[in-house]
C-alpha cells in the first residue's frame, strides 16, 4: 500500500522547510485545519531526528501565523495520533493544526481530552 504522505505534488504544499511540509486536511474538522509531514517516511512522532523536531516546531508557529492571517481563529488544538489504538489511520508520522472558532462545538471545554469522552469534563 502507497502512503498518502510520501511524494507530495507540489500543489498540495502550503508551506515546507528541509524536513517537512504542511498541506491542508482532505478531511478537516474545522475550516483551514492543515497536517505537518515530514518528508522522511517514519510511522510515528516519537522516531522523529532532532532536526526533523525543530523542523515541526518551526513549521507549527509559520502555519499558525499562515491561518491566523487567512482565518482568524479564536484558538487552535494541536495533535498527535501515535498508533492504531490513538486513533492514527495514516502510519505516516504526522500533526494536525485545527483551527477553532468560538461556536464551532456547544461545549469545548476539555479540548484534546475529548478523545476519550467519558474523561473530557473535569
Amino acid at each position: 500500500m502507497s502512503c498518502p504522505f510520501c511524494s507530495p505534488p507540489e500543489d498540495e504544499i502550503v508551506i515546507r522547510n528541509r524536513w517537512c511540509y504542511a498541506r491542508r486536511d482532505r478531511y478537516p474538522v474545522s475550516p483551514g485545519h492543515l497536517l505537518l509531514i515530514p518528508f522522511r517516511h517514519f510511522s510515528d512522532m516519537f522516531e522523529a531526528s532532532d532536526e526533523e523536531r525543530r523542523a515541526m516546531a518551526e513549521l507549527l508557529d509559520e502555519a499558525k501565523e499562515l491561518l491566523d492571517r487567512e482565518r482568524a481563529p479564536d484558538g487552535y488544538n494541536v495533535g498527535v495520533n501515535v498508533g492504531e489504538a490513538a486513533g492514527q489511520t495514516v502510519m505516516h508520522a504526522h500533526v494536525h493544526l485545527i483551527p477553532r472558532y468560538h461556536g464551532d462545538v456547544e461545549d469545548p471545554r476539555g479540548g484534546v481530552r475529548g478523545a476519550i469522552p467519558a474523561q473530557r469534563t473535569y
